[in-house]
């Protein structure tokens, strides 16, 4: 047997090379005791470039620091050697007087491959790059379907934890294919319910055969059923299973499944309108919970107060919360818990805070939103810092504290500018991200398709000799893996463009919101210059619930259009308020168009609304009028009008300074790209057309925008 030692020989070079950058590093194989050089050893960089050493026993590869080499030869052991410099590597073998048999190798290389696996996972939830490369160094390990369908597996549990959902359907599925069993078919059902397919993944749990599972599985599969048959609004028959999966957690003592599920059986209850029945769940899940854990405990807790929030027993919600921040402080002494967590002391004073608004309770609602503001500044949670600096102004507001409440406003717009920019940080994090792991992906589609065809042309070779029959179904084996190959890039290449359109709606959604604030900043300053202190506070909070309804919808990519029909009457109400000698307007919905019928992207029509008014109306020297109608124009489509009758396009263009005119419109500007974008998604939903109203000195403006039924 061959021993292989790897040490660093350094050669006085430069090391300051960064870990991100790479370079060349030189390095040989050789036999210790003769010095020998050591021939068509495997070098390869985990899941990247692969060669072998020359006659000389030399290699020369490209890395960068942290990249992990593995040098492999059919006399010796595979060795892994990570790279932490560009020093030159030296790898010295000592041989034994005896040689591996077959049976040895086999086990070596299946503890190798388990290895691989084993650090797959302890990367999964830390580092999603070096978990990937372990998978990919695992499935060139990989001598049989079932190790195939082990790395995919994994694979796909990693893209789950990190929520590329579409990914991980796509590998358990690869898995699958491989080994058919019952554990991987509950991960993929999970999975498509997690990618918002709860039919398939109905479908999915139904083809399941159900003897085949463990008592724990039985659990898991009536509890995903539930969660997809609630997610597709089946409460009754996801209530049934939740309970036949409850009895099984009962009868079979798996106490975590039985908490919950006593949980998801009265969150389920409460969707019904079954508020009673819920409770009784819920106080066996709280009971359950403390025998699970102290954390468990006070994360059921939390459920419980959200859901009497829900049901507006305040006095009940504030009694529980401030029982959870007393225990939150108990348990954070032996572990962290994350700003993502429901329970941290900052999300709970908050919703104290805001149930004590609700019970107009304002002097002690304040309190407690003072210390929500202080811990998430400790742990620099700035969406809560945000929400809660938004509701300690309307409580001031409410209490007639005008100065406090315009300066605590002010802190809220500081805040918001710096969530934005922590929003876009997190948006190009993502964008790594997915990058990162799309690259990764490929290479994995790359490395089968290469042992594709190699297997392909071993097989050839060998059936040289054979009959043209078997030649010929060789190649037909060959054609049918390079079409499968050609599928899944296709999958994946139509996968990249719709999470490149995910990512470009979001970033357009995150620029309209500081375009809209800026706009109606300015016409709230402008207002409060001109106007009483009492007016003035009034437009101002007609104005923060206008901005908190646009701030809750900037994350959705459509809302219901009667939630937009709400947010244009205040938005024009507004406008109005401040232009009340300009112009007049009416808002018209015909009778027998069903609204709850329809969605539309948030924020789509107040920029042309604005424009009417500040481009058109404004200038106008008579009082005009803005017209917003919406009537149906087929079966399945609406026209939605906005009318004014402005000095018109021509004329506001003419009467525009010089430097207005350089600047563009940055909201019609972002409508255009995000109407561009989301029917290329959506198949033509929406369409726009803009023109003169009228043939007179005052043209006016016609906006159409067409509106398809989902």
């Amino acid at each position: 047997m061959l021993v292989i030692q790897a040490p660093n020989y350094s050669y006085a070079q430069d090391n300051s090379s960064s870990e991100d950058a790479y370079f060349t590093v030189r390095g040989s194989v050789r036999e210790k005791s003769s010095y020998e050089p050591i021939a068509n050893a495997s070098v390869q960089i985990n899941g990247g470039t692969y060669l072998t050493t020359g006659y000389d026993g030399t290699f020369k590869i490209r890395v960068k620091i942290g990249d992990q080499l593995m040098i492999s030869h059919q006399d010796f052991q595979t060795v892994f050697h990570t790279i932490e410099s560009d020093d030159r590597i030296l790898i010295q073998v000592e041989e034994e007087n005896s040689k591996l048999t077959s049976k040895e190798k086999r086990r070596l290389e299946i503890q190798a491959f388990n290895q691989l696996i084993d650090s797959a996972d302890t990367y999964l939830t830390k580092d999603a790059e070096r978990s990937n490369q372990f998978i990919v160094d695992a499935l060139n390990k990989s001598l049989s379907q079932s190790q195939n369908a082990e790395a995919y597996q994994t694979l796909g549990d990693l893209y789950m934890f990190w929520k590329q959902y579409d990914l991980a359907v796509a590998n358990y599925k690869i898995s699958l294919q491989n080994v058919d069993n019952s554990e991987t078919r509950l991960k993929l059902a999970k999975a498509h319910n997690a990618n918002n397919n709860p039919s398939e993944a109905i479908k999915t749990y139904n083809a399941i055969n159900f003897s085949n599972l463990s008592n724990y599985q039985q659990t898991v599969y009536y509890e995903g059923l539930g969660d997809a048959q609630l997610k597709n609004k089946q409460t009754t028959t996801a209530i049934s299973n939740y309970k036949k999966g409850l009895k099984v957690a009962s009868d079979y003592l798996i106490q975590p499944k039985i908490t919950d599920l006593n949980s998801k059986i009265a969150q389920a209850y409460n969707v019904e309108g079954n508020p009673e029945e819920a409770k009784k769940f819920f106080n066996n899940s709280m009971r359950m919970a403390k025998k699970v854990s102290p954390k468990r405990a006070i994360e059921e807790q939390a459920t419980v107060a959200e859901f009497n929030s829900d049901n507006k027993a305040y006095d009940d919600e504030i009694e529980i919360r401030k029982e959870v921040v007393e225990a939150v402080k108990g348990i954070e002494k032996d572990s962290i818990i994350s700003n993502d967590s429901p329970i941290t002391p900052q999300k709970q004073n908050y919703k104290i805070g805001n149930a004590l608004i609700l019970q107009k309770n304002y002097n002690e609602a304040i309190s407690f939103l003072d210390e929500s503001i202080s811990e998430a500044d400790k742990r620099e949670d700035l969406e809560v810092k945000n929400d809660a600096l938004r509701r300690k102004a309307d409580a001031l507001e409410n209490l007639g504290k005008y100065d406090e409440a315009k300066k605590t406003f002010q802190e809220f717009m500081a805040s918001v500018d710096q969530l934005y920019l922590k929003k876009q940080q997190e948006i190009a994090r993502s964008a790594r991200l997915a990058r990162s792991i799309a690259e990764s992906q490929n290479r994995i589609l790359s490395l089968e398709n290469d042992r594709a065809l190699s297997k392909s042309r071993y097989e050839l070779t060998e059936a040289q000799n054979k009959t043209q029959q078997i030649i010929i179904y060789a190649l037909i084996g060959g054609l049918v893996l390079l079409l499968i190959a050609a599928y899944f890039t296709y999958k994946y290449i139509k996968q990249q463009r719709l999470a490149n359109n995910l990512l470009a709606l979001k970033s357009l959604r995150s620029q309209m919101n500081p375009h809209f604030i800026f706009n109606a900043l300015n016409s709230v300053n402008s207002f409060i210059a001109s106007s009483d202190e009492r007016t003035a506070n009034k437009y101002l909070s007609d104005f923060s619930f206008l901005m908190r309804a646009v701030l809750e919808n900037s994350e959705e990519d459509f809302i219901p259009l009667k939630k937009e029909i709400e947010l244009l009457q205040l938005y024009t109400k507004l406008e109005h308020f401040r232009f009340k000698e300009k112009f007049d307007y009416t808002i018209e919905v015909d009778e027998n168009i069903d609204v709850e019928d329809y969605e539309i992207p948030p924020m789509l029509l107040q920029p042309y609304i604005e424009n009417a008014v500040w481009h058109g109306l404004r200038y106008k020297t008579e009082k005009g009028h803005l017209k917003i109608e919406i009537s149906p124009k087929s079966d399945n489509e609406i026209t939605i009008s906005i009318v004014d009758d402005g000095v018109g396009r021509q004329r506001s263009q003419a009467m525009k300074t010089e430097n207005q005119k350089k600047h563009r419109s940055k909201g019609l500007s972002n409508i255009k790209k995000r109407i561009q974008i989301l029917n290329d998604m959506y198949k033509d939903k929406i369409d726009v057309v803009i023109d003169d109203y009228q043939n007179a000195e005052d043209a006016g403006t016609r906006v159409e925008v067409t509106l398809k039924k989902d």
